[in-house]
C-alpha cells in the first residue's frame, strides 16, 4: 500500500482511490460507534449530578424557612423564592409541605429534564423514588 502511494506521489497523481476512502469511512464509523455510547453515558451522569446539586442547594432555604416559622407547613417554592433565594426556578424545584415536621422536595437538572431527585424530610437521604 505504501509503495503504491509512493508511485502515485512520483507521478503527481492527485486524489484518493475508492478503497482509501472506504477505509477512512470504516475507521470513522468505528470511532463513532465507540464515542456515542460514551457521550450518552456522560450526559446521563451529568443530569444526575446537576439534579442532586440543585436539590442540595434548595435544602438550606427549606431549613431556614423552618427556623423562622417552626413548621414546614404552607411552604412553597414561591414563598422560598420571595423570602430566601430569588434565584430559585419554579420549573426546576417542587416543594410539598406534608405536615408541620416533614416535607417533600424535588429538583430536576433542567426544566426539560426527566431526571428528578427527591428528599422526603429533614432526616432522609436523596433518592430517585418519589415521595409518598
Amino acid at each position: 500500500m505504501i509503495s503504491t502511494l509512493r508511485k502515485r506521489l512520483r507521478k503527481e497523481e492527485k486524489g484518493f482511490t475508492l478503497s482509501e476512502l472506504l477505509v477512512v469511512i470504516i475507521i470513522l464509523g468505528i470511532l463513532t460507534a465507540i464515542a456515542i455510547p460514551s457521550y450518552l453515558s456522560f450526559t446521563g451522569r451529568a443530569h444526575t449530578s446537576a439534579a442532586k446539586a440543585n436539590l442540595r442547594a434548595l435544602i438550606p432555604d427549606v431549613e431556614a424557612n423552618f427556623s423562622d416559622n417552626n413548621t414546614y407547613a404552607n411552604m412553597t417554592v414561591a414563598t422560598l423564592k420571595a423570602t430566601y433565594d430569588q434565584s430559585l426556578n419554579a420549573s426546576i424545584y417542587s416543594v410539598i409541605s406534608k405536615a408541620a415536621n416533614t416535607y417533600c422536595v424535588s429538583a430536576k437538572s433542567a426544566p426539560s429534564s426527566t431526571t428528578t431527585w427527591y428528599k422526603a424530610g429533614p432526616a432522609s437521604a436523596m433518592t430517585l423514588t418519589a415521595c409518598t
